[in-house]
């Protein structure tokens, strides 16, 4: 049927208003897919992490020491197990070996119910870890190929909001289960967290696989936008056919991406300090209240949800990255030293100065961040992103689980002198990313000549 057209000077219907439902909700129907996973799968961990080490002593009867162990040695398995997960990913898909890691995480979640003594607790640690762990690297590698190359990045930071928000109500579930104190709930906490990763498991089989070659052809879009750069124009973009699928792990070869891969882990030592540093220096050497401690963690969790996404904006291309990182380390190097300035103040000054020095952390975390997201994208191969985020993610995990340990004894046991070297060591990692990413744009140009 026929329509009559407007009048020429008709004036336009006005666009719907948006609502507050739809600003918050991101455009994109693949991110706001992977937001829901994402939702539900962080949901299901803060639960988890609000109850999991009184579970653990209390019910399961472990000691701090025992406890303390395992946890080191899971770690060690999520770092070991990252990379062979990432390159599993280029050989037999992303999707799949993702559903399978995230299944066998809630799998050996659910596990922790049934343990009866301590080398039991210790094998199902080291498999939730190492499975959780080589499910992170599949899943950066996941979002390379279901994501246009220039949305990546926005598209990560929009799902870290999620993350934190997803932890948010998690952890205020968990207060529940804390509240009423019983082995009943605590096995409902872990149990629920378990069945959360069978759903997560189930919602990413049901994604849609990437079309094959969709990762090359962003990547030659985003190449040609990015030209005057220098850096993105690899030798690994140019020619995405050049590297045979089956060689060695082409990631642990690359000497520009380790050594990003290493200056990242450093950074990384921020969330330890956050985590670790804050708390312990709190305590231990000012006057502010307890209470502090908590709203360290808030002020963190409520900056990093109105700022990552913003924070991604010109990190398109990796010399902007890489200055991205330089800020980050210079405003984390700042954080470290107004924090130190808390001991030996009053009880109220104290408390603001470390809220202070927290707040440019948060500023500097999703500055670094966006930048090291960004990088470890735009210096990977096109069609090995699972060996390439499955080194990445190991140098993370690494970071993780050394940095309790690097924070609590080199830095809260040496007052200024210990959060000046932390800042220092920070300032450094994030300022060297700008010759690590010209030396990945020097190599390239040399294997292309």
């Amino acid at each position: 049927m026929a329509t009559t057209p407007p009048a020429a000077n008709a004036a336009p219907s006005p666009a719907p208003p948006a609502t507050r439902t739809s600003r918050l909700l991101h455009p994109d129907p693949t991110v706001r897919r992977l937001a829901r996973i994402t939702l539900l799968n962080t949901l299901g961990s803060g639960l988890s992490l609000s109850v999991g080490v009184l579970f653990f002593t209390r019910c399961l009867g472990l000691s701090a020491a025992q406890l303390g162990l395992a946890l080191t040695a899971a770690g060690l398995c999520g770092v070991v197990a990252s990379v062979p997960a990432g390159r599993a990913a280029d050989h037999w898909g992303s999707r799949s070996i993702l559903v399978v890691l995230v299944a066998l995480t809630g799998l050996g979640t659910a596990g922790y119910t049934l343990v009866g003594g301590y080398p039991a607790f210790l094998a199902i640690a080291c498999l939730v870890a190492a499975a959780d762990r080589g499910a992170a690297a599949v899943r950066n590698a996941l979002y390379a190929e279901v994501l246009p190359a220039d949305k990546r990045v926005a598209g990560r930071a929009y799902l870290r909001v999620v993350t934190n928000v997803g932890l948010g109500l998690g952890t205020g579930v968990g207060a529940v289960a804390l509240q009423i104190d019983s082995r009943t709930g605590y096995l409902a906490a872990i149990l629920a967290d378990a069945a959360s990763y069978l759903v997560v498991a189930a919602m990413f089989h049901r994604l849609p696989a990437p079309a094959p070659g969709a990762g090359a052809g962003s990547a030659a879009r985003a190449g040609a936008r990015a030209g005057a750069d220098g850096a993105r124009g690899t030798r690994r973009e140019r020619d995405p056919e050049r590297r045979p699928a089956r060689e060695p792990n082409p990631a642990l070869r690359d000497g520009p991406f380790l050594l990003v891969t290493a200056l990242s882990a450093v950074l990384g030592l921020q969330f330890a300090m956050l985590e670790v540093g804050v708390p312990l220096w709190i305590v231990q050497q000012t006057d502010a209240p307890r209470i502090t401690v908590a709203a360290t963690l808030a002020v963190n969790t409520v900056l990093v949800v109105a700022f990552q996404v913003r924070a991604t904006r010109g990190t398109e291309h990796p010399a902007a990255a890489a200055r991205a990182c330089g800020r980050a380390g210079l405003i984390l190097a700042a954080a470290c030293l107004v924090i130190a300035l808390a001991h030996g103040a009053p009880a109220a000054l104290a408390a603001v100065v470390v809220l202070t020095g927290v707040a440019l952390q948060a500023v500097g975390e999703v500055l670094g961040q966006a930048g090291t997201w960004a990088l470890s994208y735009d210096l990977a191969g096109e069609r090995a992103h699972g060996a390439y985020q499955g080194v990445f993610n190991a140098g993370n995990a690494a970071a993780l689980m050394i940095g309790p340990a690097v924070v609590s004894t080199a830095v809260i046991g040496h007052g200024l002198a210990g959060w000046a070297a932390l800042g220092a060591l920070l300032a450094t990692a994030g300022l060297a990313m700008g010759p690590a990413v010209r030396w990945a744009g020097r190599r390239g140009a040399i294997t292309t000549v």
